[in-house]
C-alpha cells in the first residue's frame, strides 16, 4: 500500500513521513493595509527601496516600491477578487496592501516549501458566491501536509526557487524578443508620411511604392455564413477567429468537425500562399494556412497572396500602420467586424523589387521562429514545474 503522507519523489536522506498541521497552527495569520497608489514609486531607489505587493498576478504581484515596510519575509495570499487563493513567497522586507492575507511565523515555516503546498490547496477553499473571497478565518483552518524536518522544507524550497528562477529568466527572454520584435516592425516598414523605411537591408535604396492589398493578391474572402451540420468524427475542422492564436491555427477539443462533403468550395481554393485573418471580435490575429484540413466560418477571413512576398505582406498586417487602419474602419457595436471590402482597400506600402520583400519577410519569419521555440522551451519548463508539484509533495 502507497504512503500517502510520503512524496513519490524525496530527496536522498528523508524517509520520516510528512505530518499534517493546521495553517493557523503554525502561522499568525493576519493583512496587509491599505495604501493608495499615489505614494507609490514605479522604481526602486535609495528612498523607495521597499517592494509593495498587491493581489496581481502581473510581474508577481509587485505594483511598485514605498519607504516604509510591514513584514519581514512572510507568505501572502489573495483573499478576493479573480485570482483570491493566489499564493506567493515573499523574502526580506516587504509592504502588503490589505487585498493580500499574510502569513508570519518565527520559527522558519515562512519559506518557499509551504508557499507552494499552499498553493496547490489554498485555492480549493476560496468562495464562489459573488466576488470570490478566501478570508482570514477560512485560512487559518486550511490542512496542509508538511516535512516534518525544516532542513528538507529548505531543500524543496531551493530546488523550486532554482526552477522558478529559470523559468522566470526565459520568460525575460521572451519578453525582450516580442519587444524587438515591435521595434522593427515600426523601423523596418516606412512611417505614415513616409516612403522610405528606417532601417533596411543594404542595397536597397528605391522608395517604395503606395498600393492597394487587393493588387498583390489573388483573392480575399471568408467563411460560411451560415451553420454546418456537424459531425463528431468528420475529419474537417470548422474554424472560427479564436482558432487563430499568435500565428498559429489552434485546433481544441471544443473545435467542432464537419464531413469532407460539407467543406465549402471556398476552403478548397486556400493554398500554401494563404494568410488567414480573424475579423469578427478579436481583429486581426494571422496565422498561414499549411494544408490543415479545416473548414472557415464568417468570422475567418482568407487571404490568397499572389505577386507579394507572402512572409512580407504577412508582416506589414502586423505593423501599426495597418492595425490602425483597420480600427479605423470597423463596424458593428457590441462585436466589432472587419469588412472584406476594407482588407482588400489597406492601404500597403512595399519596394518594387520583391527581393527587398523577401528579405525582410525571412528576417521576421525568422525572428518569430525564435520566439516560438522560446515559447515552447517556456511551457516545457512551466510543465516540468508542474509535475514536479505533483510528486513532490503529498
Amino acid at each position: 500500500m502507497i504512503n500517502k503522507q510520503v512524496p513519490s519523489i524525496r530527496f536522498s536522506g528523508f524517509t520520516d513521513a510528512w505530518e499534517q498541521r493546521k495553517v493557523g497552527d503554525i502561522f499568525d495569520v493576519t493583512r496587509g493595509k491599505v495604501l493608495s497608489s499615489d505614494k507609490i514609486s514605479e522604481k526602486c531607489n535609495i528612498e523607495m527601496k521597499y517592494p509593495v505587493y498587491s493581489s496581481q498576478t502581473k510581474n508577481n504581484g509587485l505594483m511598485g516600491y514605498f519607504n516604509e515596510y510591514l513584514f519581514d519575509t512572510a507568505i501572502t495570499w489573495t483573499t478576493d477578487g479573480a485570482n483570491a487563493g493566489t499564493v506567493n513567497f515573499r523574502e526580506g522586507k516587504f509592504y502588503s496592501t490589505n487585498v493580500n492575507g499574510v502569513l508570519l511565523s518565527d520559527k522558519g515555516f515562512a519559506n518557499n516549501t509551504i508557499a507552494e503546498i499552499l498553493n496547490l490547496e489554498a485555492w480549493k477553499h476560496v468562495s464562489k458566491v459573488g466576488n470570490p473571497k478566501l478570508m482570514n478565518n477560512i485560512m487559518s483552518e486550511i490542512k496542509i501536509h508538511i516535512p516534518k524536518c525544516m532542513q528538507e522544507q529548505t531543500h524543496i524550497g531551493n530546488f523550486f526557487k532554482q526552477l522558478d528562477d529559470t523559468i522566470a529568466l526565459h520568460q525575460r527572454e521572451l519578453d525582450l524578443l516580442k519587444e524587438q520584435k515591435k521595434g522593427f516592425l515600426q523601423k523596418m516598414f516606412p512611417k505614415k508620411d513616409e516612403t522610405v523605411p528606417e532601417i533596411r537591408f543594404e542595397g536597397f535604396t528605391d522608395a517604395w511604392e503606395q498600393r492597394k492589398l487587393e493588387d498583390g493578391v489573388t483573392k480575399v474572402g471568408d467563411g460560411l455564413h451560415g451553420t454546418p451540420k456537424y459531425f463528431d468524427n468528420g475529419g474537417i475542422y470548422f474554424l472560427n477567429g479564436n482558432n487563430i492564436i499568435d500565428g498559429k491555427i489552434k485546433i481544441t477539443h471544443e473545435t467542432k468537425q464537419v464531413t469532407k462533403e460539407e467543406q465549402s468550395v471556398n476552403d478548397k481554393l486556400l493554398n500554401n500562399k494563404t494568410i488567414l485573418m480573424s475579423i469578427n471580435g478579436t481583429i486581426g490575429n494571422l496565422a498561414f494556412y499549411n494544408n490543415e484540413p479545416v473548414m472557415l466560418g464568417k468570422s475567418v477571413a482568407y487571404i490568397i497572396v499572389s505577386t507579394y512576398d507572402k512572409y512580407f505582406l504577412y508582416y506589414v498586417l502586423q505593423t501599426n500602420n495597418t492595425l490602425k487602419f483597420f480600427l479605423n474602419h470597423l463596424t458593428g457595436t457590441t462585436i466589432k467586424n472587419l469588412g472584406l471590402k476594407t482588407i482588400r482597400e489597406t492601404p500597403i506600402k512595399s519596394p518594387k523589387n520583391v527581393e527587398e520583400q523577401t528579405k525582410i519577410g525571412n528576417f521576421f519569419k525568422q525572428l518569430d521562429d525564435t520566439i516560438a521555440l522560446h515559447q515552447r522551451e517556456l511551457e516545457e519548463l512551466k510543465e516540468m514545474k508542474k509535475g514536479f508539484l505533483q510528486k513532490m509533495f503529498v
